[in-house]
C-alpha cells in the first residue's frame, strides 16, 4: 500500500469570528492511501491555536506516518496517540480505502438519503446587526437549534441579542446554545452564568479557560444553567485521566470533536466514560473540509443521538469539495443525486 499525504487551504467565504480572533483561512491536510487502484482519503483536521498537534515539525510525523503504512491502522494509531488530527486522517482514510465507495464510510438510512440529522445552525460573533441577521436566517432556514459564539464583543451586548431572540421565540419554538470558548474569567463565570440563564440558554460550551478543573468543578457544581466540556477535553489522552477529568468536574455535557481527541476511537472513549456518569453529550466537527465532514456525518448517524449535533460547517468555505452532503430545514442531509468532486 502506498499513502501520500497534501496540504490543503480553505479560505473562508467571509472572515469568521470567535473569541479567539478572526479566521480567514483554515488549513488542513490530505492523506491517500492507494493500492492495486483502489484509494482511500482521509483528513488530518489540524486546528492552528486549538489543536494539541499543533507542532512545528508536523509534517515530519504526517511524513513518517505515510513512511510507515505498512505497520497498519492499529499500530500507528498507538504510535500517534499525540497526534489526534493523523489518528483522526488515518482512521478515515482505512475505513474508505476498506469500503466499495470510499466515500461512504458507514452505509446507513442517512447514506442512503432516507433519514437526516438534525444540527445546529452556528453564529459567528461580530456586530450586533451582523450577529441579528444571521440569527434570522438560521431561524427562517429551519433550524430549531441556535448556537451563538459569545465572549468577543461586549456582554451587555450579546444579553441584548439573546433577550431580542427571546422575545420573538420561546424556547419551545428555538433550543439556544452559546459557546463562549473560555472568555470568561472564574471570578466572573458564575454572575454571567445567572444572567444568561435569565433566557432559557440549553447550554454554555466551555465557560472558562481549559485546565482550571477545581474552578471548573465548583461551577458546574452551582451553575443555574447546564456547563458543556468542549476544548477541556484536548490533549487528554490516558485513559485513566479522562475518567479523573470527568469525575473531578462532573459536567452536564461534553462536546467531541474527533479531529482533536483521537478520531473516532478516542471520541468513543469520552462518551463511554460520560454515559457511565449520565453526562450527556453531542458531536461536533472543527472546521473540516466536506471530507472530513462527511466522515464524521455518518459515523455520529450510526450513534443514535437525539440531540443536535454541530455538523453545519461545511458551507462556511468558498474551495470546499462539492459533495453530497446538504444542510436543510436544519438538518444534515446525504443528497445521493450530488456527486463528489474531490480534485486537487
Amino acid at each position: 500500500m502506498n499513502a501520500t499525504y497534501q496540504k490543503y487551504i480553505l479560505n473562508f467565504k467571509q472572515p469568521s469570528g470567535t473569541s479567539r480572533g478572526i479566521l480567514k483561512i483554515k488549513e488542513t491536510w490530505l492523506i491517500t492511501l492507494e493500492k492495486d487502484g483502489k484509494i482511500g482519503v482521509g483528513e488530518c483536521g489540524l486546528f492552528r491555536g486549538l489543536s494539541v498537534d499543533d507542532v512545528a515539525h508536523y509534517e515530519d510525523i504526517l511524513k513518517w506516518t505515510c513512511l510507515n503504512i505498512h505497520l497498519g491502522l492499529q499500530v500507528l494509531l498507538d504510535e500517534l496517540y499525540k497526534f489526534p488530527s493523523i489518528q483522526f486522517g488515518l482512521e478515515t482514510a482505512f475505513k474508505s480505502f476498506n469500503n466499495e465507495d470510499p466515500f461512504k464510510l458507514f452505509p446507513s438510512n442517512f447514506t442512503d438519503g432516507t433519514d437526516s440529522i438534525p444540527i445546529n445552525g452556528l453564529i459567528w460573533m461580530g456586530s450586533e446587526r451582523f450577529m441579528k441577521q444571521q440569527i434570522k436566517d438560521k431561524i427562517k432556514a429551519g433550524f430549531s437549534c441556535i448556537k451563538i459564539k459569545i465572549g468577543a464583543i461586549d456582554f451587555q451586548t450579546e444579553l441584548k441579542l439573546l433577550k431580542s431572540i427571546r422575545t420573538e421565540f420561546s424556547s419551545k419554538d428555538i433550543e439556544l446554545r452559546v459557546d463562549a470558548n473560555g472568555a470568561f474569567l472564574p471570578s466572573e463565570a458564575l454572575e454571567k452564568l445567572k444572567m444568561l440563564s435569565e433566557f432559557q440558554i440549553h447550554s454554555i460550551e466551555q465557560p472558562i479557560k481549559q485546565g482550571q478543573w477545581q474552578e471548573m468543578a465548583k461551577l458546574c457544581e452551582e451553575t443555574p444553567l447546564p456547563i458543556a466540556l468542549d476544548e477541556e477535553l484536548i490533549g487528554i489522552y490516558n485513559v485513566t485521566k479522562k475518567q479523573e477529568l470527568l469525575q473531578t468536574i462532573n459536567p452536564q455535557y461534553i462536546i467531541l470533536k474527533p479531529s482533536l481527541v483521537g478520531g473516532f476511537l478516542g471520541s468513543m472513549q469520552w462518551i463511554n466514560f460520560a454515559s457511565n456518569q449520565e453526562i450527556g453529550w453531542w458531536i461536533t466537527s472543527a472546521l473540516e473540509s466536506n471530507i472530513g465532514l462527511n466522515a464524521i456525518a455518518q459515523w455520529t448517524y450510526t450513534l443514535e443521538s437525539k440531540f443536535p449535533q454541530g455538523l453545519g460547517t461545511g458551507n462556511l468555505f468558498t474551495n470546499n469539495f462539492d459533495c453530497p452532503l446538504q444542510v436543510k430545514n436544519g438538518t444534515l442531509q446525504y443528497n445521493n443525486n450530488k456527486n463528489w468532486n474531490f480534485n486537487i
